[in-house]
């Protein structure tokens, strides 16, 4: 059993040509067509942080369902990550991951159930600081340790890391494996791999790249980056 997952910062919707447009990031989503989409800046930052993707909009004309773990009544997510999950995986529980943060940055995790295969997610936007990522990636680390139940593991976002190697990565041990999807930002012309996809032992890894279409070059900032998995036995 396969799984495809992606990571997509949508900068509030706003594309290279300064307007924003929900519509145009939902046909980039359909376009991947993964089965869980981690997005980052997916509220506006000020005021009631409204969502960018209205919701209505999502489920009308996607696959997807998103991970119920707003803290306010007009997000889609927490501090702007959010998970959108295919319809007919289970979620089984979701919750924010606490982060020591400087800036309003924030992860997500939720655990799923694709067919009795179950596994779990975790969005995240980091830093800009190099010390302060490193200590959220050891932050997300603890809580995957703490969870309840141990399981299959994918971690993925706008990690805000230049260096190809080294930096935050050196706090992922052997249990984790750093995938390169490839060059994402700035989304015109790419030249660093900010958005990354880091998996536990478990998997076994088909593939990975950056998806990049018409709309996707002007649609935000960032191209989005997506892996084809597969789930371990039962």
């Amino acid at each position: 059993m396969h799984i495809k997952v992606a990571s997509y910062n949508i900068h509030k919707a706003v594309g290279l040509d300064r307007r924003r447009d929900p519509d145009r990031i939902l046909t980039v989503l359909k376009e991947i067509d993964a089965d869980v989409v981690a997005l980052q800046e997916c509220d506006r930052r000020f005021g009631r942080r409204m969502a960018v993707l209205p919701l209505d909009a999502i489920q009308a004309s996607t696959d997807y369902v998103p991970v119920p773990l707003s803290m306010k009544p007009d997000s889609l997510g927490w501090h702007g990550n959010a998970l959108l999950v295919r319809k007919g995986i289970a979620l089984v529980e979701a919750a924010p991951v606490p982060l020591p943060v400087l800036e309003p940055r924030g992860a997500i995790r939720a655990d799923l159930d694709a067919g009795g295969y179950r596994f779990r997610v975790i969005g995240m936007h980091l830093d800009l600081s190099g010390l302060r990522r490193r200590h959220q990636i050891d932050s997300v680390v603890a809580h995957c340790a703490g969870c309840a139940a141990s399981m299959p593991t994918v971690l993925m976002g706008d990690l805000n890391e230049w260096a190809p190697r080294g930096g935050c990565f050196r706090a992922f041990d052997s249990q984790w494996r750093v995938l390169t999807p490839g060059r994402s930002f700035p989304s015109r012309r790419p030249i660093a791999q900010l958005d990354r996809i880091i998996v536990s032992r478990e998997w076994g890894v088909l593939g990975t790249n950056v998806h990049h279409s018409p709309l996707s070059a002007i649609g935000s900032d960032h191209l989005p980056v997506f892996a084809s998995l597969d789930l371990p036995k039962k």
